[in-house]
């Protein structure tokens, strides 16, 4: 028997439970959430408490819900820069319609909703009709609903602040579904912990177990060789977008009813912070490898680091620092690990 016949067929080569695991996207940021929490636990006594545990996973939870949402687009291969300014837009919206024009505030919520989804679809069909990265193309978005968000509000309400919600007729039915805080132990927790633990589930589902999960995939991998095995990219990038901007309206009611005022400031600039704890859960920047519970491991890791340093009683622009080490340090781990996936397939 000749030596070529006698070696291991790489194909049908078996991996042992350690190499799956190390090659998994969210591996990298599971270590890196339990080293902070351990760390910061170190440095107040404050941190693990029911009431702590409460503090920062309400922080966690709306950039939780952005970066699942965020992930899912970059493993189609896409950015969305307007995904910060969009809570703010969609919070506006209700606000002016209801307070303003009188509007029943459910019929606001939708038409909110309705317009979120609607700026998403076009941010994709223009990526996919004009071939321009859609960096550029959500640039712009950005850029025109910061605009409409400071002069179109201080033109209708001559103001860029909307306050005294709770007067709205029906606040009190609509706020449970966004904003109800639970108190456990000493601990408040929102609901809003919740709505994330959800996206999380749903966007695992769909990448794992689904069609369209492998459709994304696909397409973020290699467009090209997708769409020539029939593929269809445009609804795919197209579905991606608007599920970027439905998660921005979730998260700007989600705020909207939390605290019953909205800023035309609201969100923006936190569209870096949902790329951020993409990259940390494991997302490439070049598409095609990731998962939601990366991402969603990613926010739990900026909002422990980010009430950790208020706890510890630390200068809270140390939080920028980590943040750049932070995506510095995911970046080069997540090459390792795909280049370790690649090589164990």
């Amino acid at each position: 028997m000749s030596t070529a016949s006698a070696s291991p067929d790489e194909r049908v080569a078996s991996r042992s439970a350690l190499s799956r695991i190390a090659a998994r996207p969210e591996v990298g940021a599971a270590v890196a959430a339990i080293a902070v929490m351990i760390f910061f636990s170190l440095n107040s006594d404050q941190f693990l408490s029911m009431a702590g545990a409460g503090v920062w996973l309400e922080s966690a939870s709306t950039f939780g819900i952005m970066a699942v949402a965020v992930a899912m687009l970059m493993i189609g291969g896409e950015f969305d820069l307007s995904a910060g300014v969009m809570t703010g837009f969609t919070a506006l919206v209700v606000g002016i319609l209801t307070t303003n024009y009188g509007v029943n505030i459910w019929a606001a919520v939708l038409i909110s909703l309705g317009l979120a989804l609607t700026v998403g679809a076009i941010n994709g069909y223009m990526v996919m009709r004009t071939g321009l990265p859609s960096f550029i193309i959500t640039l712009g978005t950005f850029f025109i609903l910061q605009g409409i968000d400071l002069a179109a509000t201080k033109l209708i309400i001559g103001q860029v602040t909307i306050q005294g919600m709770t007067g709205v007729p029906f606040y009190d039915s609509i706020k449970p579904l966004f904003g109800t805080p639970i108190t456990i132990a000493g601990g408040t927790f929102y609901v809003s912990v919740l709505w994330w633990i959800v996206a999380t589930a749903v966007a695992t589902w769909i990448l794992l177990r689904t069609k369209a999960g492998n459709w994304i995939f696909a397409v973020g991998g290699a467009q090209q060789s997708a769409r020539q095995v029939g593929v269809n990219v445009m609804r795919t990038k197209i579905g991606l977008f608007m599920t970027t901007a439905g998660a921005g309206w979730l998260v700007g009611m989600i705020s909207l009813f939390r605290t019953s005022t909205v800023q035309a400031n609201t969100g923006v600039g936190q569209e870096f912070i949902y790329i951020i704890c993409a990259v940390v859960g494991g997302c490439l920047l070049t598409g095609g490898f990731g998962s939601a519970v990366g991402a969603a491991l990613g926010a739990l890791i900026y909002g422990m680091t980010f009430q950790g340093i208020t706890f510890a009683q630390w200068d809270t622009n140390w939080l920028r620092t980590f943040l750049g080490a932070m995506l510095l340090a995911a970046v080069l781990l997540n090459s390792w690990v795909r280049k370790r996936a690649e090589t164990a397939r």
